[in-house]
């Protein structure tokens, strides 16, 4: 589990400034954050370093994502949030 620091500083990276980052990023923490393992966790903090232009590419299917872990957890976010 991530101390409150830590988790304060990623809810904070997934403020993108792009609304459509903000509505799937943020969500997603929030209720979906502490289901995760560990490493998980740690893929998505990772994956938030990522640039805006190709996180937007990733999530609205324009791109695939060359790292498989974070392809796998740009797939968890989507389908997460759609539900």
């Amino acid at each position: 589990m991530f101390e409150p620091k830590r988790l304060a500083r990623l809810k904070w990276a997934c403020r993108r400034g792009m609304l459509e980052l903000d509505v799937l990023l943020l969500p997603f923490v929030e209720q979906a954050f502490d289901e995760l393992t560990y490493k998980d966790q740690e893929t998505f903090e990772r994956l938030l370093t990522s640039d805006d232009p190709d996180l937007y590419a990733w999530f609205m299917g324009h791109q695939k994502c060359e790292d498989p872990e974070l392809a796998a957890m740009v797939s968890t976010v989507v389908n997460r949030v759609k539900v």
